[in-house]
């Protein structure tokens, strides 16, 4: 009935209005064609102006692309609260956009249309979906006590994978490695916290995390791929480098962890979800691309006496390697290289046979795994992993209980060196022969010290870690304040500002590495200055008009004077005493002609020693004052010393101030030899003459009580 009264007023109002006039002539286009249509925007020069050239309304965008939505309006498309929301973004990767125009306001978020149609295909939202779903029967069946339903839907969990997402985010295992930084941080935050219920910090979480951890950091040690080391207040700074990739993550203090209140848990635990799943497959890709198998095998006894990464322990994946040989196409590369190493392997077992009759199969995998290290493994190592490889090479590190236990074995191992503690689990006991250095962090009053071992507090391992070198540990004795630790990741050079302690280490690795490569450091010093061309020329050329200065000065020319020395010189070796009388009457009549003949010109007139004088600057006046001081000998050595380099004076000014420690502390030690000599024998005439003086004392007091 509603219906045909509107249907009723329709028809009325149709039949009271005029008649509609035919349209009107359309105007022609401005561009000057004929027809229909809105009119076209015309240039100045006749041409069409296209429509994505023209400005676009205000609060308008020209594209799809380009536009935003609110959070609200992405939270009503996708039907998700914001919990979820969130979420869902955290593990997709998708971030807040902010537009050059804010048309629904300035105190809201934004993000991009593509984003949340990128959203809408996501099978997680689905799962979301389920999960909020299944907590709402959970409820209610708690609300309800029906243990019977609480039981059931506990056992039927919606859950869901993350695999496809970590291969979403990183197509290439480059791209894994490169973005690793926060994953390790992460994960390295959560093994050290405590089970918090009211925050969902569950024990599986915990271990988790410990685990894949220990796993990264244990393949870091094999690979011997940990470059820096940096002790802060906030933790410790690792750096790696695996593939070309450098990883660096941050590590806290083995410290009770305190739990602030006003941290989002939920974002964390998120974040860390996603960071499980990408730190899973990226440690079965690196073991299974260096032959080991995972998950590593741990020694238990060891693992239960908390030993941490001397817990672990590699063995090649060769069940493994088989069964992918067998499932493997015939003529693929990966089956052909699967098959030489299964050969390989087969011939070291037939070497192993010959030497050793009997073996268990433990035996064999153990020594499989040692021949592999020993053959192949500095052949595959760069010349920087070598390096680390060999810098603990043949020591033995004793941990004391104060110091992190973590730390100290993952950065000796990683540096070839062996650890040991005091406790169960030890590889070494603590007073075993082959101990070479203790790592100590308390007074030693108290403690019995041993003289064969070398007691260094923990910056000594970080320090020579970084640099590279073994620095002499007299500086990071215990008790002692140890020198600055410096940080390897800023450069020496980088604030325009080179520590003197970084100058030292630097002068040290030059010549360790000379050593090392069998260079004499003169040829070291000589390429270090062949790098600086301009700085050699220059210096030389310096050092001749310094040499010419000073013959100018003496009235001799400089090649007279060459000349003069070295017949100085064959006549002081080679004649006699009388004979060098004469030499010398001789050299002293040429000297003073070669003087005459210096002190004239080329037209014979004697030269204006004030015009000479004139002409010199005050510089040069005050060098020649001190190069008059003193003998010939003195002179000389002024002279080379103010006309060498100044790399290379610095270095002979620290070899002269080496030199004095080393002949002061040679005084020294003599005489306290000397002293105690003199003690001795002090000490063995004074047991002489004290029978004598107590043979007397006593007759003197047997006198005076018979006197009394």
């Amino acid at each position: 009935m509603y219906t045909s009264r509107r249907i009723n007023r329709a028809r009325a109002r149709a039949a009271a209005a005029p008649a509609r006039r035919p349209p009107a002539a359309r105007e022609p286009r401005r561009d000057g064609a004929m027809g229909g249509g809105k009119a076209k925007k015309v240039s100045a020069t006749g041409r069409v102006i296209p429509k994505s050239t023209l400005k676009a309304k205000r609060g308008t965008t020209r594209s799809a692309s380009s536009r935003y939505v609110t959070r609200n309006q992405a939270l009503h498309r996708l039907q998700l609260k914001l919990g979820d929301f969130r979420r869902l973004c955290i593990l997709k990767g998708i971030h807040p956009r902010e537009p050059r125009r804010k048309h629904q306001g300035q105190g809201k978020t934004y993000y991009h249309v593509k984003d949340i149609a990128f959203l809408h295909h996501e099978p997680l939202l689905e799962k979301f979906r389920e999960l909020r779903a299944y907590a709402r029967k959970l409820k209610r069946a708690k609300a309800k006590q029906n243990y019977v339903a609480l039981d059931r839907l506990r056992d039927n969990t919606p859950r869901y994978e993350l695999s496809h997402l970590v291969l979403e985010r990183y197509p290439t295992f480059k791209d894994a490695l490169g973005d690793l930084d926060d994953p390790m941080a992460m994960c390295a935050l959560f093994a050290v916290l405590p089970t918090v219920n009211r925050h969902d910090i569950a024990p599986e979480i915990v271990e988790k995390s410990e685990r894949l951890s220990r796993e990264f950091k244990s393949f870091c040690v094999r690979t011997h791929a940990l470059r820096k080391v940096f002790i802060s207040v906030k933790g410790i700074y690792y750096e790696a480098e695996i593939q070309g990739e450098k990883i660096t993550w941050l590590e806290p203090h083995a410290l009770a962890q305190t739990m602030p209140e006003d941290v989002d848990y939920r974002v964390m635990l998120t974040f860390l979800e996603f960071y499980h799943d990408l730190m899973s497959f990226v440690n079965f890709k690196l073991y299974k691309d260096a032959g080991l198998q995972y998950p590593p095998t741990l020694n238990e006894e060891m693992d239960d006496a908390a030993a941490g990464l001397a817990a672990v322990v590699h063995k090649l994946a060769k069940q493994a390697d088989a069964a992918n040989a067998r499932a493997l196409p015939a003529n693929s590369e990966a089956a052909r290289a699967v098959e030489s190493r299964a050969q390989s392997l087969k011939e070291k077992l037939a070497l192993i046979a010959e030497h050793q009759d009997e073996e268990e199969d433990d035996d064999e995998d153990a020594h499989m795994a040692n021949d592999d290290d020993e053959d192949g493994g500095d052949e595959e190592m760069t010349p920087e992993q070598r390096e680390c490889a060999r810098l603990f090479d043949g020591l033995v590190f004793f941990i004391n209980r104060e110091v992190p236990r973590n730390m100290m074995v993952f950065i000796i191992k990683s540096f070839g060196g062996e650890v040991c503690w005091d406790g169960d689990g030890s590889p070494y006991d603590a007073d075993d022969s082959r101990i070479t250095h203790v790592v100590i962090d308390r007074p030693t009053k108290n403690m019995k010290l041993n003289p064969k071992v070398v007691y260094v507090q923990p910056q000594w391992v970080c320090d020579c870690a970084n640099w590279r070198v073994l620095i002499p540990p007299k500086d990071y004795a215990p008790e002692c304040e140890p020198p600055p630790h410096l940080s390897p990741f800023v450069g020496a050079d980088d604030d325009g500002y080179t520590p003197e302690y970084a100058k030292t280490l630097l002068k040290l690795q030059e010549e360790t590495r000379a050593i090392k490569n069998g260079v004499p450091m003169i040829k070291v010093l000589d390429d270090a200055d062949a790098e600086m061309d301009e700085e050699a020329e220059a210096a030389a050329e310096e050092k001749r008009y310094r040499k010419e200065l000073e013959a100018e000065i003496k009235g001799v020319s400089y090649s007279k004077s060459l000349e003069k020395k070295d017949e100085d010189e064959d006549e002081d070796e080679d004649e006699d005493e009388s004979d060098d009388d004469a030499s010398d009457d001789d050299a002293s009549e040429d000297e003073d002609a070669s003087d005459e003949s210096s002190s004239e010109d080329e037209n014979g007139d004697p030269k204006s020693r004030l015009t000479f004088d004139m002409a010199l600057s005050e510089k040069d006046k005050i060098m020649r004052d001190q190069l008059a001081k003193g003998s010939d000998e003195e002179q000389m050595k002024k002279m080379s010393y103010m006309l060498l380099p100044r790399k290379k004076r610095e270095l002979y000014k620290a070899m002269q101030i080496g030199i004095a420690k080393k002949e002061k502390r040679a005084a020294e030690l003599t005489r306290l030899a000397n002293e105690h000599k003199e003690k001795k024998r002090a000490a063995a005439e004074g047991e002489k003459e004290e029978p004598k003086s107590k043979k007397g004392k006593t007759t003197k007091a047997a006198k005076t009580k018979s006197k009394k």
